[in-house]
Parts: C-alpha cells; sequence; structure tokens
C-alpha cells in the first residue's frame, strides 16, 4: 500500500474517519471500506448512472470522485434513504418507513432487476425537491442520465409521478 490520506465524512448520519490511497474512486470506498453496495459500479466511466449517490445533498456519480474529495462531505447512499424501524441501521423492504420515492418504485413496478435503480433513485430524490410538479419531458431528461436495460423506462415514469403526488402532499 502506498501513501494515505485521512478523510472524514459522514455517510448516512454516521460519522466516518479512514485512512485511504489518494487514487481510491469513491464508489470503491463506499463498498469495499464500508461495505455499502448497493452502490453500484457498471461502467466505471460515469455514463450509466448507477453509482450516483448524493454528496451534501447533490447528485454526483461516485465512480468519477475520489474518496478524498469526499473529505468533509456528507454522503447518502441508497441504504440511507429508508428509515430502519428495528434499529438495526438496515431497511427491510417490508419496513413503513421507505422514502417516497422508493414507495413508489415498488408499487408502480419501477423496477425490474434492479441493478439501475439505486442511482435512478439516488438522482430522483433532489430532483423532486426542486421540481415537485415534474412535467413527463423533464423525468424523461432526469432519467436520460441512467441506463436502464429491463423496463423500457415507462413504469419508471409512472413510479417517478406517483412519487411526486405523494411527496407535495
Amino acid at each position: 500500500m502506498g501513501e494515505t490520506l485521512t478523510i472524514r465524512l459522514t455517510v448516512n448520519g454516521e460519522a466516518c474517519d479512514r485512512s485511504v490511497e489518494p487514487r481510491l474512486l469513491l464508489s470503491d470506498f463506499l463498498r469495499h471500506e464500508l461495505h455499502l453496495t448497493g452502490t453500484h459500479v457498471g461502467c466505471e466511466h460515469g455514463v450509466c448512472g448507477a453509482c450516483t449517490v448524493l454528496l451534501n445533498g447533490e447528485s454526483v456519480r461516485s465512480c468519477l470522485m475520489f474518496a478524498v474529495q469526499a473529505d468533509g462531505a456528507e454522503i447518502t447512499t441508497i441504504e440511507g434513504l429508508a428509515t430502519p424501524s428495528d434499529g438495526s441501521g438496515i431497511p427491510h423492504p417490508d419496513d413503513a418507513d421507505l422514502h417516497p420515492v422508493q414507495a413508489a418504485f415498488r408499487e408502480a413496478h419501477g423496477l425490474q432487476c434492479g441493478f439501475c435503480t439505486p442511482g435512478i433513485l439516488m438522482t430522483l430524490v433532489p430532483f423532486l425537491e426542486a421540481n415537485p410538479d415534474p412535467e413527463e419531458e423533464q423525468i424523461r431528461e432526469v432519467l436520460s442520465g441512467h441506463l436502464c436495460r429491463c423496463t423500457g423506462y415507462q413504469n419508471i415514469v409512472k413510479a417517478v409521478r406517483l412519487a411526486a403526488e405523494r411527496m407535495r402532499t
């Protein structure tokens, strides 16, 4: 192992201090150092969107960032969206405390294999907070940054509309 730097950040509400190599990608840090495997790695070029997480509330591609660039930041991964009702720190799909976007995707069948879903959800959360009543064209535009090979996007759009409606009320 070469030179390491200590980073301090908050991940899903918990403080985290780690020594990392400067070249370690944020996606690899989350998956391999913190064992948060819901952040998927697809293309490793920022094209597919599967690795999207929230950095200080904004969607970012974690495969395009080094972990050291997140020093001092607040990161939210897909594991941090739902609030576990049993205190385990791990949300269960049957929890009543799913984020409205997660619940809408489940209800509207907005996923199939699920590989792209975490990244899509992490993009939609800030999008819907900023755009509480988006037009279909806006929804499709924000989804254009994500590759889904299974769904054809129809039910994803339905799920986004359902989530937007619920988040407004």
